[in-house]
């Protein structure tokens, strides 16, 4: 895991919730310069010092946290989407606090959990159908991204030039569980079906004659069910067909029972209407057989362990069952069980795993949601489903949402979604302009570092600020979030080392300077390059160079150790010697102690955005950089030469101090500042 992606918003229960409220928006009575279509989010987190793996350091700490939201993924808002109670709604009718399902992988596999929408959203762009080998089709944009059992694949792609990228092709197998359907429509035989299954299955119906002081004939019917959601249903559906019904407390829970309600009536029309309507049908619709199988499954039987069971005594329920269904597909085996008993058991099973399962419930819509639940089932390749074609359908509205796990089952199949490059941002940062538009304030960072700084196990080891998005956002300037933080790490004699290409830095050369002189600090200035006009060009929403430079100056003045991040290096636009002993030699000239560098890294996402730039400005550099990045990192005879270079302007300018062991090996995400 990159970086600071330590800590989505909040996780209670297994589930992301979204943050509360509509986003905040910064303007200029913040004190911040903030462009509109930027929103800054507040959120609340758990942890705040992340512990990094595979790095030359092992703390870090993000105030903030950007997201990419120029919707890359989208599909057709008529898409079905599973959600957290096991039914479907379409993706254009989501809204933001939905539970859905996602997955997390967890050991060998990914794993089924539940999420909230975070964000929701549309646009207009050009589409793809993909069809499978059982029917199922899909439309997305071509940026759209499907698990597949190659990993992540976009819808489309080529083998070489600048779309190069993994994609699907015919012949890929896209996983998932099943094709998700739309509830079935609760018409008059669908309702006849499902008393029938309920009924049969666990109420009673009885007439009987008492005498008191003249004979008298007594109607009954009892329905009786730990769970309201199938005793509400039942109830609607027998007021349809104008049979009334009582509710009552059946039994009261105690420590080894639960409690159980109850449906009741007693009219001698009213229970021969509901006779009538539990009479087996002479020939079933296919309406009726839902409702049947919805009825029975929700009056007798469970889905645990991933078993899907049907038990019951009276084989004419038993075999009104598994006709049913037959009669849609699925495959049933029957157990006998109890043989020696007056009424044996018989168990209908039915096989073919979560696959066959999600497509039973949605296919028939039981009322008993927690019959439904799968959250923690492994996703397995055995419901994987073939692609056999893909083409284009043009332009149409499409719509995306952000989970907190950052995927969402897609009917049936599980579709990527914007969160990821929340969390990919370090090594998916690109060096040109700016593709975010939504950052994530850790309002409560401050407080959670304080008590994470004062548990008895902390070793006071360095701690890196800034590592995937700048510390110094716009948003800094209202929030002092930063400022706060090394007001912590000051009073807990705890070191920092910073990254950051704002100018803002120096309101808290105070709280640097107290710093310096205790447990110590290092700030570097990340300067791609020192000429104004290629800046902004590379670089439009931060502050120029020479701003920078002058930034780093104050602060080295006043006694605070600084460093100069020369990276991204871009092969063919920054990397000649000239250009970098530019950099090189104003570092040294504005006081810094350390430089390091990088070559451009291209991800899989800020490739395609990269590589757009090139083509607007820059074109005749795409084939070079199509042959140097054929994967995300240029060849290592291009990086030895950068550094080889760097290295001998270094030497030649004095820097004899080599720079601080815990550096990060990739700059921060360039334009998330602006100037103030």
């Amino acid at each position: 895991m990159p970086v600071g992606a330590k800590d989505p918003p909040l996780l209670t229960s297994g589930t992301i919730e979204a943050p509360s409220g509509p986003p905040p928006r910064l303007f200029r009575t913040t004190g911040a310069r903030v462009t509109p279509q930027v929103e800054w989010v507040e959120i609340q987190v758990k942890s705040v010092l992340n512990q990094v793996q595979g790095m030359p350091f092992r703390w870090s700490i993000n105030p903030y946290r950007g997201c990419h939201h120029a919707c890359v993924y989208c599909a057709d808002g008529d898409t079905l989407i599973l959600m957290g109670d096991g039914t479907t709604k379409t993706l254009g009718d989501i809204h933001i606090g939905d539970l859905i399902y996602g997955t997390v992988r967890g050991g060998r596999y990914r794993h089924y959990v539940k999420t909230r929408v975070l964000r929701h959203w549309q646009t207009r762009k050009n589409a793809y159908r993909i069809t499978l080998e059982d029917g199922r089709q899909l439309t997305a944009s071509g940026d759209h991204r499907f698990l597949t059992d190659r990993g992540w694949t976009f819808v489309t792609g080529t083998e070489q030039g600048l779309h190069r990228r993994p994609h699907l092709t015919t012949g890929n197998y896209l996983l998932g569980v099943s094709s998700c359907l739309s509830t079935p429509p609760a018409d008059e035989d669908y309702r006849r079906g499902y008393l029938c299954g309920i009924i049969r299955g666990d109420g009673l119906i009885d007439s009987y004659s008492r005498r008191s002081k003249r004979l008298s004939r007594t109607h009954q019917f009892r329905l009786a069910l730990v769970d309201d959601e199938a005793l509400s249903r039942a109830a609607q559906y027998l007021l349809s067909f104008s049979v009334p019904t009582r509710r009552f407390s059946f039994q009261t829970s105690t420590p080894t029972t639960n409690s159980i309600g109850a449906l009741g009536h007693s009219s001698r029309g009213g229970v021969e209407t509901i006779e009538r309507i539990i009479q087996w049908p002479y020939v079933a619709s296919q309406s009726w057989a839902r409702g049947f199988l919805a009825g029975i499954f929700d009056a007798e039987g469970s889905h645990q362990d991933g078993i899907l069971r049907i038990p019951n005594t009276d084989p004419e329920i038993t075999e009104w069952t598994a006709r049913c269904l037959g009669r849609f597909g699925f495959a049933s085996v029957l157990e006998r069980r109890f043989e020696d008993r007056p009424k044996p058991l018989t168990v209908v099973r039915v096989p073919g795993g979560l696959k066959q399962h999600v497509r039973f419930f949605h296919l028939v819509n039981p009322a008993i949601l927690r019959k439904r639940e799968f959250a923690g089932r492994a996703l397995k390749n055995s419901a994987a489903a073939r692609v056999v074609e893909i083409v284009p359908v043009g332009v149409r509205d499409l719509f995306d949402i952000t989970t907190g796990t950052g995927d969402f089952i897609a009917n049936g199949v599980v579709s990527h979604n914007c969160f990821a490059r929340v969390t990919h941002w370090y090594l998916d940062q690109d060096g040109v302009n700016d593709w975010s538009s939504r950052i994530f304030v850790k309002k409560n960072a401050p407080e959670v570092l304080r008590r994470e700084l004062a548990r008895p196990t902390w070793t006071r080891e360095q701690v890196h600020i800034g590592t995937a998005t700048d510390p110094y956002q716009p948003a800094e300037g209202a929030y002092r979030i930063t400022r706060q933080i090394l007001e912590a790490l000051r009073d807990f004699k705890t070191p920092a080392a910073l990254v950051t290409k704002s100018t803002m830095i120096v309101r808290d050369g105070d709280i640097l300077r107290q710093l310096a002189g205790g447990p110590g600090v290092f700030v570097f200035f990340s300067i791609t390059t020192v000429d104004p006009v290629l800046a902004k060009e590379i670089e439009s929403d931060v502050p120029p160079p020479q701003r920078r430079l002058e930034a780093m100056r104050a602060l080295a003045e006043a006694g605070i150790r600084v460093g100069v991040l020369l990276a991204p290096v871009l092969p063919g636009i920054t990397d000649d010697e000239a250009h970098l002993a530019a950099v090189v030699d104003a570092a040294k000239e504005y006081g810094a102690s350390a430089l390091s560098t990088n070559t451009l890294y291209l991800g899989d996402v800020t490739r395609q955005a990269f590589f757009g730039y090139l083509e607007q400005k820059r074109p005749e550099l795409v084939p070079e950089y199509e042959r140097l990045y054929s994967g995300k990192y240029a060849p290592r005879a291009t990086q030895q030469r950068i550094e080889e270079v760097v290295a001998a302007l270094k030497a030649r300018a004095g820097f004899t101090t080599p720079p601080p062991r815990a550096r990060p090996r990739e700059t921060p995400r360039p334009a998330q500042v602006r100037l103030l």
